[in-house]
């Protein structure tokens, strides 16, 4: 039987874009993986919305994110996860810490990134790590990684703060260290794209294609053609689902009992499994 690891590095090898949904939840993972999705994106910036209520800005901990991926796992065992080890939380022993308990918890990618911890205390700016720490944050993951396949994609935040150059270099020494997958965020155009998807000589590269942020987010289809293998969409469900708490939060305020949007009864039990509970449940039901 084939790992979560080997079966996203065998998806990956196939021709195609892989749409990544990001996800957070047993719900949203469940519902991922029935609209036939593969893979998906534990998202950091979305489990800090579902379970702080807050920002994307490195408040979330490393035992928060690994209680979300066991739901996610739970709830969609089929499914296909790249999960967001951001900084590693910690030091390259913190990274493979990171990595192995992701690999144990049946991540198929770990996501890891050059990002200063802790944080300045400020929303601003994304400064990083300098380039030989970097690397040696990646050298142990990578090596932490061996123990359960899980593929490692490397990020890079250099990109606003101190240029393209240096960022394809990053690029160019996480592919030398042994990175699967390549991420260069916040790109400022498609030439910058082409640039980093060169850099990955071959391996996949991953993009953020949500829009609203500060960089180049091209469509799916002008992203495969300016060479990514994967794009992934942190606002594409979180933006929806909050919007239809908004809505039923207005619908009671104004005395309804339910918002127009909102699912007929029977499709939200059939949605949360209820019949498939009772028929499971026959198996261990006394007689009489």
């Amino acid at each position: 039987m084939m790992t979560p690891p080997a079966r996203l590095r065998a998806l990956l090898a196939e021709p195609g874009f892989v749409a990544m949904p990001a996800i957070w939840d047993g719900i949203s993972s469940k519902l991922t993986y029935a609209a036939g999705f593969k893979t998906a994106f534990l998202s950091g910036s979305c489990v800090a919305a579902a379970r702080l209520g807050g920002p994307d800005l490195d408040l979330i901990t490393a035992a928060e994110m690994q209680d979300s991926l066991n739901q996610t796992r739970a709830a969609a065992p089929e499914l296909l996860i790249l999960a967001d080890g951001d900084h590693g939380y910690g030091n390259a022993m913190n990274v493979q810490r990171t990595v192995r308990a992701y690999g144990r918890l049946g991540a198929a990618a770990v996501l890891i990134e050059d990002k200063i911890t802790p944080r300045a205390l400020t929303a601003a700016g994304k400064p990083t790590l300098p380039f030989e720490e970097m690397r040696m944050k990646l050298r142990a993951a990578v090596e932490a990684a061996k123990e359960s396949g899980i593929m490692v994609m490397a990020r890079t935040d250099c990109r606003p703060t101190l240029g393209i150059d240096e960022a394809v270099a990053r690029i160019e020494m996480y592919v030398a260290e042994g990175a699967d997958i390549l991420f260069l965020d916040s790109p400022a155009d498609e030439d910058e794209c082409r640039r980093a998807v060169a850099a990955a000589a071959g391996r996949p590269s991953f993009a953020v294609l949500s829009p609203g942020g500060k960089r180049e987010t091209p469509t799916q289809a002008r992203a495969a053609e300016l060479g990514f293998k994967i794009g992934t969409f942190p606002t594409g469900m979180l933006s929806p689902a909050i919007a239809g708490i908004k809505a039923g939060l207005a619908a009671l305020k104004a005395g309804e009992a339910v918002a127009a949007s909102a699912l007929p009864s029977e499709e939200l039990r059939r949605t949360l499994g209820y019949d498939d509970y009772e028929e499971k449940a026959q198996a261990f039901t006394l007689p009489g």
